[in-house]
C-alpha cells in the first residue's frame, strides 16, 4: 500500500474549457508525486497552512495524468464552493498543498481480459490514468464507453488516443445526438462474464450497477469510483 504524503505543489497550467469545467496542472515542489492509476488526491487551497498540524479544508480530485508523467492533472467541474473558489483562485504560480494517494480502484481484483470500463464525463479522467499508462497493455479487449452531454464536453480526445493498447474499443455518446448510455446495450455487447468498472455521476453509478445486478452480473465484478 502507497505511503499517503502531502506535497507543496504549484500550479503550472490552467484551462478553462467551459464556463463549468476546467483542467489543472500542478508541479510538484518537494519531491515526486508516487501514486498507482485511479487513484485520487486531495487539494487544500489554504495559503496559511505550513504541511503540519491539522490539515485544513479540502476536497477529494482523481489523478487524470498516469504516474509515468513528472507533473499532476486534474479536471474537474465548478459545482460548489470548494470549486468556484478554486477556478477564482488557482492561476499559473499559485501554491497549493496536495495530500496523495488515496483509493484502490484499478488493484482491486479484476479479469483484465473483456473488461468494460463506463464512465459519465469527467468521471472518465481515473480512466485516463490507466488507458495513457504502461500497465494498460496488460488488458486484453478492453471496451471503453463515455458519454458526454455534448461534444463540447467531451475535452478528452487527446489523451484518449493516446490509449497504450491496439486492441482498445472506443465508443462515445453524445446526449443531444445519441441520448444518454444505454447500460442495457453495453450488457448486452459484453454480458455476464466481464468485470465492469464505472465513474460519473453517483446517480449514474447506481442506476447502472443496479441494472449489471438485474442482469445476474455478480457484485464483485461491477466496481466503482464513487468516492465522492
Amino acid at each position: 500500500m502507497a505511503i499517503v504524503k502531502k506535497y507543496r505543489a504549484e500550479v503550472i497550467s490552467v484551462s478553462k474549457h467551459t464556463d463549468t469545467i476546467c483542467t489543472t496542472e500542478f508541479c510538484s515542489e518537494s519531491g515526486k508525486f508516487i501514486y498507482h492509476p485511479g487513484q485520487f488526491l486531495h487539494l487544500a487551497l489554504d495559503q496559511d497552512y505550513d504541511g503540519c498540524g491539522q490539515w485544513p479544508e479540502s476536497r477529494c480530485f482523481s489523478m487524470q495524468s498516469n504516474p509515468d508523467e513528472k507533473n499532476i492533472k486534474i479536471t474537474y467541474s465548478v459545482k460548489g464552493r470548494f470549486t468556484f473558489q478554486m477556478g477564482k483562485d488557482l492561476k499559473i504560480g499559485s501554491k497549493v498543498w496536495l495530500k496523495l494517494p488515496y483509493g484502490d480502484l484499478f488493484t482491486r481484483p479484476h479479469s483484465k481480459t473483456n473488461t468494460v470500463f463506463i464512465a459519465g464525463g469527467t468521471g472518465i479522467t481515473p480512466f485516463l490514468s490507466l488507458l495513457t499508462h504502461e500497465s494498460f497493455k496488460d488488458y486484453i479487449n478492453p471496451r471503453i464507453y463515455s458519454g458526454f452531454r455534448s461534444s463540447v464536453f467531451n475535452i478528452y480526445n487527446e489523451d484518449i488516443s493516446k490509449a497504450n493498447n491496439s486492441s482498445v474499443f472506443i465508443k462515445i455518446f453524445y446526449e443531444d445526438k445519441d441520448g444518454i448510455m444505454d447500460i442495457q446495450q453495453i450488457f448486452n455487447e459484453n454480458g455476464q462474464s466481464s468485470d465492469y468498472f464505472i465513474s460519473g455521476p453517483p446517480s449514474m453509478i447506481k442506476i447502472f450497477k443496479q441494472t449489471l445486478i438485474g442482469n445476474n452480473v455478480p457484485p464483485h465484478q461491477i466496481l466503482t469510483d464513487d468516492w465522492e
